[in-house]
C-alpha cells in the first residue's frame, strides 16, 4: 500500500495512505491530537506516579515518545506496553519531525532508541520510562488486569471496523486493572456500546481540533 509523509495543520507530520485515504493521526494536527486525546484526557487523569500504559497502535511512536517527555516532566515512572501488528519501518520513523516540533532535541537518543530497539524486550530508558513493543494482533492480546491505562489508537473504524469490535473491547476491559481508563479519539455510536457492552462506564468528552468528540472509558468493578 502507497504510504506518504505529510505535514498536519499544526506543523508536525503523519503518515498518510492514499488508498484508504487515511492517516496515522489527525491532519488538523499530529502534535494536537496526541496531547489532547492521551496526556490530557488520559494520563493526567491517573492520581498514580507509578502508571502501566497499553498502547493499541504503536505507530510512529509519537504517543509513546510524548509521554516519555511527561514522565520527565512531571517524575512520574511509566511502564509503557505498545502493540504494533505492521511496525512502522525505523527510517520512516525517523523522517517524521516531532524532535523539532516538540522542542526536544536533547531526547533524540530516547527516541531513536524507540524505534530500533528490539521488539518482544523490555527496555529501560531512564528512571522514569521503560518500554515494551510487541508485535501482535490485537485480538490475540490476553494480559489480566495489567494497565492502568489503555491508549486506543487503531485506525479509524470507517476502514478497520474489526478493531473496533466488542471482542477486542473485551480484551481490553480484561487488560485493565480495577479502575483502569481506556482513552480513545473515537466518538461513534457503535463504538460506544461495544464500549458499554463489556462493562465500561463511557464518557464523551471534547475532541481535539477538527473533532466534536471523543471518549473516555472507566473500568469500574
Amino acid at each position: 500500500m502507497k504510504r506518504e509523509i505529510i505535514k498536519t495543520l499544526d506543523g508536525s507530520t503523519t503518515i498518510h495512505l492514499p488508498d484508504w485515504d487515511e492517516s496515522y493521526h489527525s491532519k488538523h494536527g499530529a502534535i494536537q491530537e496526541a496531547y489532547h486525546v492521551f496526556i490530557k484526557n488520559g494520563l493526567s487523569l491517573i492520581e498514580e506516579k507509578i502508571v502501566s500504559i497499553l498502547e493499541i497502535g504503536f505507530g510512529t511512536g509519537l504517543n509513546a515518545f510524548i509521554t516519555l517527555l511527561e514522565a520527565q516532566k512531571n517524575n512520574l515512572t511509566i511502564d509503557y506496553t505498545g502493540v504494533e501488528a505492521y511496525p512502522v519501518a525505523v527510517a520512516e520513523a525517523l523522517e517524521m519531525n516531532y524532535l523539532d516540533e516538540l522542542k526536544a532535541k536533547k531526547f533524540e537518543l530516547e527516541y531513536k532508541k524507540m524505534h530500533e530497539c528490539i521488539w518482544e524486550e523490555k527496555h529501560v530508558f531512564n528512571s522514569n520510562f521503560s518500554l515494551t513493543k510487541r508485535k501482535q494482533f490485537f485480538q490475540d492480546i490476553q494480559d489480566k488486569k495489567t494497565f492502568d491505562l489503555i491508549y486506543f489508537d487503531a485506525f479509524g473504524y470507517r476502514v478497520q471496523p474489526e478493531l473496533w469490535s466488542t471482542e477486542i473491547f473485551r480484551n481490553m476491559f480484561e487488560s485493565l486493572k480495577d479502575d483502569g481508563i481506556l482513552v480513545t479519539y473515537a466518538a461513534r455510536g457503535v463504538v460506544k456500546r461495544s464500549m458499554q457492552e463489556v462493562g465500561f462506564n463511557v464518557k464523551k468528552v471534547a475532541g481535539p481540533p477538527g473533532k466534536r468528540e471523543m471518549m473516555i472509558g472507566f473500568k469500574k468493578i
